[in-house]
């Protein structure tokens, strides 16, 4: 009997003993995974702020692209109208080396879709003109440069360049159509 417990005890001891070390393994293990999930849980964080940092500077590259489309767009607005202003002042200082008189222009509105003088919307029905005064027994008058060189078709059609529709507009034969306020302003007995 005493031999039975002593091997019931030493087997018990030994049991006893697997069970620590399976104890100690688990809790080795428990503390492995315990350790990763706090290096996972660092970089969920550290993609966390990350993205968000991508996410704030996508959206201040966008405003700033935003910003620079308009300042470009105002700038391409600015040189626009400086080509306007300088093709007239062009035009001007060549009426003037050339001898002609410089023409009161007719009302050209903003919207290049409507007609300069009564405002109408062109439409399929109504047919813009652009006035092309300087051709007509004025253009023939003007048909020769100082030296002696002929102006051309082109170079004469460009001074007043008022868009109206039918109604507003006087027919000048082979050389087109003209707006009533350059047409009178060239032949003042018409009215």
């Amino acid at each position: 009997l005493p031999q039975r417990l002593a091997s019931l005890v030493a087997a018990a001891q030994e049991e006893t003993w697997q069970s620590r070390q399976q104890l100690q393994a688990q809790q080795q293990e428990v503390a492995r995974l315990q350790e990763e999930l706090s290096r996972a849980r660092q970089d969920g964080e550290r993609w966390a702020a990350a993205l968000q940092r991508a996410q704030r500077e996508a959206l201040e590259r966008e405003a700033t692209r935003g910003a620079e489309q308009a300042r470009q767009q105002e700038l391409i607005r600015d040189m626009k109208e400086r080509l306007l202003e300088l093709l007239r002042e062009k035009d001007a200082l060549w009426q003037k080396t050339e001898g002609i008189d410089t023409p009161v222009p007719s009302p050209v509105p903003r919207d290049p879709g409507l007609c300069a003088r009564c405002h109408k919307d062109f439409r399929l029905l109504s047919r813009r003109y652009n006035c092309r005064w300087a051709l007509g027994a004025m253009g023939v008058a003007l048909a020769q440069r100082r030296d002696g060189s002929a102006l051309t078709a082109c170079s004469l059609s460009r001074l007043c360049q008022g868009r109206v529709c039918h109604t507003c507009s006087v027919d000048m034969g082979k050389h087109g159509r003209c707006c009533l306020i350059c047409y009178q302003q060239r032949q003042p007995q018409a009215t």
